[in-house]
């Protein structure tokens, strides 16, 4: 792998191609309306003129893309048509001839690689679907049918997922390894970023991808310069140009989602300008008429609710006029993100010191393929490992920390918290990906331990209240986002999947709940560490 290497930075004493006082506002309405940004990249030229994170994220720490990785996916299928291993019209089935069945199906024979690229392939998707499971290709290729192939915009995750199982069928190897020497290394990443894969290794697709802010960035700066990077051919010249056109209409509820889908990108209601578009607000926005770029990435589930207060200030920020000498670029700066404040140690930290609570089951969550974790819902429902089955929780208390080590499965893990109101930064493992987590604890009361996580790669926060009574505690989940926000989000877009009405209200409903179902009460037990009882 190459070395990495950096965006150009312009001066702040030479920044005149952003507005301060724009900046700030945007900055400020954030603020106001609470929503959660972790970074901001904003590029004129080829340049970085402005560039912020909101500790614990930082500059050199991946964070999770969620659907941006269909427009690195996107980027593949234009290189390897580039290569003449693909073309739009190549069939599915004839990349997948196992599929084909004695009767022939209309529609199968018809699915090519354009109806998957502009969400036009016809195909449903099973919300839920079990990802633990090693068949994905097979799931797709089996699934109904709603429309005849190239007829109707669907909005479906497993349509790139299969682009990238295609590529990996004709290229010999998967979409990580064929993207590494063709646009990693061209971009100067110096690594390949970690993408999720299903059970069979094959990278999601349409999800799962960690890439840093700038790595979003270059990416975008490489589309808004018609492929070429610092003066080299990266991406085919027509296909820089074709994937953010307007291919397919779209005409869903919000105004950025109904003017057009292209391929893996969306258009604007800002006149000539795209995005790349991830759930929780992850975007890249290029500006064509403007020479410019924003990367953000973020925990805001409305994501029209910030794309909003984007235009309200971009893309007059390029233009107005930044005279204001009260304001600094040092002082325009994300602000740190909440953690648990300084708390009075309690006496009671005598008694479970060095101890460890052994927990029971949830056999639901197991049922349903949802076992309680210390991550978050919204970093491993897509997930085919959801790791889970938390367990054996110890609890060490230090000066200024504690550490709290837990099990999940055959992962173990533990962190240290800090207790001065400062987060500590460890590493995990869980899911079957690397995390690292920021972590604060603090009592709220005598027999009250509250604990937050943060997986900086990640958007949500785990929040947890042990509330113990003699040697036995009840652990009370929860998360930030919360799961009961999201689930009322993804309610109500649920009626994209579901055409029954009486089905899609039961869906809806169980969705507001779920949140009761996925973050149940824990209760355990304390024992010494060399006592534990035999399972």
């Amino acid at each position: 792998m190459k070395e990495k290497t950096f965006l150009k930075r312009l001066k702040k004493v030479e920044n005149s191609a952003l507005s301060k006082v724009g900046l700030s506002a945007f900055l400020k309405e954030l603020e106001e309306k609470e929503i959660e940004i972790h970074s901001i990249m904003i590029l004129r030229g080829d340049k970085v003129v402005y560039e912020s994170w909101a500790p614990p994220y930082g500059p050199d720490i991946p964070h999770v893309m969620f659907s941006v990785s269909k427009s690195f996916t996107s980027t593949a299928i234009g290189l390897a048509i580039d290569e003449g291993l693909l073309s739009l019209d190549t069939r599915l089935i004839d990349i997948f001839p196992e599929y084909k069945s004695e009767e022939p199906d209309e529609n199968l024979e018809k699915l090519n690689i354009y109806h998957l690229l502009t969400m036009t392939a016809g195909k449903d998707e099973s919300l839920m679907a079990d990802r633990t499971k090693d068949r994905w290709i097979r799931n797709f290729m089996q699934s109904k049918w709603l429309s005849e192939p190239g007829t109707s915009f669907k909005y479906i995750n497993d349509n790139i997922y299969m682009l990238s199982a295609a590529l990996e069928r004709v290229a010999g190897v998967d979409m990580s390894q064929y993207l590494t020497p063709r646009l990693y290394e061209p971009l100067g990443y110096g690594r390949v970023p970690y993408w999720e894969t299903d059970p069979g290794g094959t990278p999601a697709g349409g999800w799962g991808l960690y890439a840093t802010t700038e790595e979003m960035a270059k990416l975008a700066l490489c589309y808004k310069q018609g492929g070429i990077f610092e003066g080299q051919r990266v991406i085919p010249e027509e296909w820089a140009q074709e994937a953010g056109k307007k291919h397919v209409e779209t005409n869903r509820l919000d105004k950025d989602s109904s003017v057009g889908y292209g391929l893996c990108f969306w258009r604007n209601s800002l006149e000539n300008s795209y995005r790349m578009d991830g759930m929780f607000s992850q975007f890249a926005f290029i500006f064509e008429d403007y020479d410019a770029v924003i990367a953000i990435t973020a925990s805001e589930i409305l994501e029209q609710k910030f794309r909003d207060c984007v235009w309200n200030h971009f893309p007059a920020a390029f233009t107005e006029n930044n005279e204001d000498k009260a304001l600094d670029w040092d002082d325009i700066q994300l602000k740190a993100l909440p953690d648990l404040p300084a708390k009075e140690r309690s006496g009671y930290e005598k008694v479970i010191n060095g101890r460890v609570a052994l927990t029971g089951r949830k056999r639901l969550l197991e049922a349903i393929n949802f076992p309680l974790s210390m991550l978050p819902v919204a970093i491993v429902y897509m997930s085919a490992d959801k790791a889970g089955n938390i367990d054996e929780i110890s609890f060490d208390f230090l000066d200024d920390e504690c550490l709290i080590g837990w099990t999940e499965g055959e992962e173990k893990n533990t962190v240290r918290c800090g207790m001065d109101g400062k987060p500590r930064l460890s590493k995990i493992r869980l899911a079957g990906m690397d995390f690292t987590a920021a972590c604060t604890a603090a009592w709220q009361d005598e027999k009250t331990l509250s604990f937050w996580m943060r997986p900086v790669e990640s958007i949500c926060q785990r929040r947890i209240d042990f509330v113990f009574k003699g040697f036995d505690v009840e652990m009370f989940f929860g998360s930030y986002p919360t799961t009961r926000k999201m689930m009322m989000a993804l309610s109500s877009s649920v009626d994209e999947y579901i055409n029954n009405a009486l089905a899609l209200r039961a869906m809806q409903g169980l969705m507001s709940n779920a949140h009761k179902i996925l973050e149940p009460t824990l209760k355990g037990r304390l024992y010494k560490k060399d006592a534990l009882p035999k399972k």
